[in-house]
């Protein structure tokens, strides 16, 4: 019984990385804002509706991966090991994340995103919830004893320290250096 429901979520994923790469696509070739949703719904093969079914606007049709990536910060929290620090783990694992977002063919996307004022905020507005999601699980895990106020600065100074390297001209330095002010942070409000 579980084989249906098994190729049904391979088909669903299937037709949204479809969708997604077919807008990333189309919003290359022709810029953002010259590319509609039936646009892309055309190009696809499917329904403006099956795009809205699998992305709530146009804007997460470029941050596709923003689940994964939000799930990827918050499961260094809470999958880590027994007594694994937790500082040097968000930092390999933010590093992780940089190197994707700067890897060979991304800054056409990256400039795509720099270019227009929707992408931008809607990338902000991604950064806060991310923020939010992951200072809940720091905040949730009784083994890290830190106050609501370190768990929210430092999720939210994680947050920044992607958002700087994704734009900088050494990203893991970047990383490297906002962690170090995390670290020392993070050991000054221990109790």
């Amino acid at each position: 019984m579980t084989e249906p429901s098994g190729r049904r979520e391979r088909k669903k994923a299937a037709t949204r990385q479809k969708i997604a790469d077919t807008a990333l696509r189309l919003f290359l070739e022709r810029g953002y804002d010259a590319v509609g949703i039936r646009d892309v719904a055309a190009e696809a093969d499917v329904a403006v509706t099956t795009v809205f079914a699998h992305f709530a606007s146009k804007e997460a049709l470029v941050f596709e991966r923003d689940q994964d990536f939000e799930q990827r910060l918050t499961r260094v929290v809470t999958d880590r090991r027994p007594h694994e620090p937790l500082i040097p783990a968000l930092h390999r694992e933010v590093q992780a994340l940089v190197r994707h977002c700067t890897a060979e063919g991304s800054a056409p996307v990256r400039r795509m995103i720099e270019k227009s004022p929707a992408l931008l905020e809607y990338e902000e507005s991604m950064g806060l919830r991310h923020a939010q999601a992951l200072a809940a699980a720091l905040a949730a895990d009784s083994h890290l004893a830190r106050s609501t106020t370190a768990c929210r600065a430092t999720a939210r100074f994680a947050i920044d320290a992607y958002a700087l390297a994704c734009r900088a001209d050494d990203p893991g330095a970047t990383v490297d250096e906002v962690f170090r002010m995390i670290e020392a942070a993070w050991e000054a409000t221990a109790p």
